[in-house]
């Protein structure tokens, strides 16, 4: 990667896909944002990049690249992969850019330095990182498992599958609520759907959401 490529990125601003750093954060927050790379679908973070896209670079890229792997090593759970890669913007400053793929070993979790166990797995949404909803996770796990899912439709699957027609897409809550069983009834439901192919999940700020899968409009 040039000069000239760090630029164009910069140019393009935040993204689901690309996050921008000043300098290398607090451990915690530079785990949490690789992290939602890893578990969505990749990306790039860029030390030495405002928030405004102004290329500024770092002074110290030695010391900067061993803060950031100590981050990375310290915080995320499982261990993921990522590579960093300096960026010459001048004689004396560099941007770090740290890429990372989607990750087969999904979900990755942010490990607290605040003595918790507990580690807590993040996706990427829009120019944001958020904690992954619990279908979220499920589905995640469940992709490793490539068996093929089967399932008869009831009451419940038909009563959704009529309402999806009207209204194009539905939440867990609301699927609880429609047909008037447990939310993790309701969310084991419609994660079965999707690893059926009958619906597709969607990420979103708030909750998640589910639509007919494409193979199934018209």
């Amino acid at each position: 990667m040039t000069a000239a490529d760090v630029r164009r990125l910069a140019k393009r601003g935040e993204g689901v896909t690309l996050e921008f750093k000043h300098r290398t954060p607090e451990p915690e927050r530079l785990a949490k944002e690789v992290i939602a790379f890893a578990n969505t679908n990749g990306g790039r973070v860029l030390i030495g990049v405002d928030d405004d896209g102004t290329v500024l670079g770092v002074k110290d890229s030695e010391e900067e690249e061993y803060a950031l792997r100590i981050a990375l090593e310290t915080h995320c759970s499982p261990p993921l992969k990522w590579r960093t890669e300096r960026v010459e913007i001048s004689r004396k400053r560099d941007v770090i850019v740290i890429a990372v793929q989607r990750s087969t070993e999904r979900p990755h979790g942010l490990l607290s330095s605040n003595g918790h166990s507990d580690s807590i797995p993040y996706v990427r949404v829009d120019d944001r990182s958020i904690e992954a909803s619990s279908e979220a996770v499920q589905l995640m796990l469940v992709d490793k498992d490539r068996q093929d899912v089967q399932f008869e439709f009831g009451d419940y699957e038909l009563t959704l599958m009529k309402y999806m027609e009207e209204y194009g897409r539905i939440g867990v809550r609301s699927f609880s609520r429609l047909v008037d069983i447990t939310i993790d009834r309701a969310r084991m439901i419609l994660v079965l759907m999707t690893r059926a192919g009958i619906l597709s999940h969607h990420l979103d700020f708030d909750d998640d959401y589910f639509t007919l899968a494409y193979n199934r409009v018209n």
